[in-house]
């Protein structure tokens, strides 16, 4: 769970996450699931918060049924594949879900 404070400090990630779930076209489930995800996994680090934020859309979107590439993510939240192929598989277990193998 998260705190309302953690909500108003970060309430500029959740704004981009917003803005990269709207090009992605992606519903009001998916952004919940992802800004919910951002901010129960928020990291200590700043530079942490933009991989971490774009890895909670890509799981979002997955758990919403809408799912996006990596790729597509991964632009939209100008961060590499990479860093949410290293995440988002976390992100769900912390969730609570149990991430495909595949």
């Amino acid at each position: 769970m998260y705190s309302a404070r953690d909500q108003r400090d970060n309430r500029e990630w959740l704004a981009r996450i917003d803005a990269a779930a709207d090009g992605l076209e992606l519903g009001s489930e998916a952004r919940s699931y992802a800004s919910d995800m951002f901010l129960t996994q928020l990291p200590d680090e700043e530079r942490s918060k933009q991989a971490v934020a774009a890895a909670s859309l890509y799981a979002g979107a997955l758990i919403a049924g809408e799912e996006r590439s990596q790729t597509a993510v991964a632009e939209s939240m100008d961060v590499s594949r990479l860093s949410i192929q290293q995440r988002w598989k976390d992100l769900l277990r912390e969730a609570g879900f149990r991430p495909p193998s595949w």
